[in-house]
């Protein structure tokens, strides 16, 4: 075996394993992952609509929810995935399974879906956060919306208790309990997975690489959607865009039932 090959495979064994939240349902497997700042109750409105005929398997990301963050951390996407990888594996599914992401989680479904095609049947984003560079894109609207979102973060990581403060309140409108967690507990997590993660990602390449059907759900109103991306995503084989209107970035009930209809 080649000593990249080797390495990875002793990396992966290394990684934390991530907590399962929820395993219900029995059937077909179908695997969630939240996003950024969030936990598995991301899914709530979604599980209900899935579990009759699967079984449904939510996950904690490293950092997040019951996930606990390893101390060493940088929460690259190959840690995430390593983790992810590591917590699938000693789940031990037989078959091809659904591996669904929500926002950053759809990054990091599509990461592992690009070098584990074999395992998926399928792999549906959800509210993908995708970023180009922003010199890559000819628009100069593009151009300056990606610019926006990167100086965003960027003021977002460099703002504690701006972000915080507001994470809060935003947290106290929403409409599924604990969907939005920006805390001390996390705080170190969120801001490098913001950082070395979304900011710096390679989800164009990495869908370029996945072999199984890709489907991508997300609303019209959704505020961290990139136009410049989606239609870079939209072009690529064996991607089925699904656009719901007078839907947000989280997973209301509009945007749930789309969601398990992408399933199938």
């Amino acid at each position: 075996m080649e000593p990249m090959r080797l390495f990875d495979r002793w990396r992966r064994r290394a990684a934390p394993l991530l907590t399962v939240t929820a395993d219900a349902g029995s059937g077909r497997v179908i695997v969630l992952l939240h996003g950024i700042a969030s936990s598995s109750v991301t899914f709530d409105n979604l599980v209900p609509l899935l579990t009759d005929n699967n079984r449904v398997i939510s996950l904690d990301l490293i950092g997040f929810g019951q996930t606990p963050a390893p101390a060493d951390a940088r929460f690259t996407i190959e840690e995430h995935v390593d983790s992810l990888a590591r917590t699938l594996d000693s789940l031990e599914l037989r078959q091809p399974f659904v591996l669904v992401g929500h926002s950053m989680g759809s990054l990091i479904a599509t990461r592992y879906a690009a070098t584990n095609s074999r395992r998926l049947e399928k792999l549906v984003l959800v509210s993908p956060p995708v970023y180009v560079t922003p010199s890559a894109v000819g628009d100069p609207t593009d151009r300056a919306t990606l610019g926006l979102y990167l100086r965003v973060y960027e003021f977002l990581r460099g703002n504690k208790s701006f972000t915080m403060a507001a994470a809060a309140g935003l947290a106290r409108l929403a409409p599924i309990r604990g969907v939005l967690d920006v805390s001390e507990n996390n705080w170190g997590a969120f801001v490098l997975s913001l950082e070395n993660l979304i900011e710096s990602q390679t989800t164009i390449s990495d869908l370029a690489a996945v072999t199984v059907p890709i489907d991508v759900v997300y609303g019209t109103l959704d505020p961290f959607i990139a136009p410049a991306g989606l239609r870079i995503v939209e072009q690529l084989r064996g991607v089925t865009m699904h656009k719901v209107d007078a839907a947000d970035h989280l997973v209301r009930p509009r945007l749930a039932r789309a969601v398990a209809a992408a399933i199938g």
